[in-house]
């Protein structure tokens, strides 16, 4: 079975040559090696990297020097920007560069909550163009980004972390986590949509092997099946489990066949972003 994590981080120290633009979560460096290191160890042959919009904005320069390094191991997602007026023109431009495999926006309260928004169409138009994805972190507009699935039916779209961005109380547990499946599991009648099983550590309450996900994860996979479900840490805002951790709660799990664990750490999403890497 070949394992691919949908969506890991790496990022170098804050210096005047690329400076931060904000924080993320976690160690003051995780370089690309430092990842690849990390996957080695815990026997991950592959992974989607998403350049890191809290740091670097709409900038992936960090993460093609990476890919630059590992082209056997890694893809890449950068972010976009649908306020920008030369969107589509970016989103062709990133159709056509070497490792890329998809593209993403990134909704927050103050987002727009208007489906005939003229720049986030312009994103999904442009992608079904490219035949490229379009990965959604969409937390607080799960139904702005369902209608505009249902918009642009031949725009591959995928939801981040399962639709979910939790909050924490003062002992680290998440607070209603699962709050928002039924909104979620709405995105299961576009065909055009996929999900990532990611992050998933952030939902839990228990220390690994995470026990208490398995219900709620188990209607997810229902409502989209495992041809629509990938698997992937978030590594590295993830800080409640190592990524050793986070990869075993899968692997290992009992919850899963041996087709259905397949399918969901690596098959999928090959289909999806349409890539196969090289094993290690």
């Amino acid at each position: 079975m070949t394992i691919i994590d949908c969506q890991v981080h790496a990022y170098e120290r804050n210096h005047p040559g690329r400076p931060w633009a904000g924080t993320l979560p976690g160690p003051a460096e995780v370089t690309g090696d430092d990842m690849i290191a990390a996957m080695d160890a815990a026997g991950v042959d592959a992974a989607i990297l998403v350049s890191v919009f809290s740091m670097y904005r709409f900038d992936p320069s960090y993460a093609l020097s990476v890919w630059a390094k590992h082209p056997t191991r890694l893809a890449l997602v950068k972010p976009v920007d649908p306020a920008d007026p030369a969107v589509a023109e970016t989103i062709a431009q990133w159709a056509d560069t070497d490792g890329a495999v998809a593209a993403r926006v990134l909704l927050t309260p103050e987002s727009t909550d208007d489906p005939a928004d003229a720049g986030l169409n312009r994103v999904l138009t442009a992608a079904g163009q490219h035949d490229l994805p379009i990965n959604f972190s969409c937390p607080p507009r799960l139904r702005l980004v369902r209608e505009l699935a249902r918009r642009h039916p031949n725009t591959q779209v995928v939801i981040d972390h399962l639709g979910m961005h939790p909050t924490h109380d003062a002992n680290g547990r998440p607070i209603n986590p699962f709050g928002s499946l039924p909104e979620v599991l709405k995105f299961a009648e576009c065909d055009n949509v996929a999900i990532k099983v990611s992050a998933t550590c952030l939902l839990s309450a228990q220390p690994y092997p995470f026990a208490d996900i398995w219900d709620p994860l188990a209607r997810v996979f229902d409502a989209f099946g495992f041809e629509r479900c990938m698997w992937g840490t978030d590594w590295t805002r993830v800080l409640s489990a190592t990524y050793r951790e986070a990869v075993d709660a899968f692997r290992l799990n009992d919850k899963l066949s041996t087709s259905d664990r397949a399918k969901l750490m690596g098959e999928t999403l090959s289909k999806i972003y349409q890539w196969t890497p090289q094993k290690a």
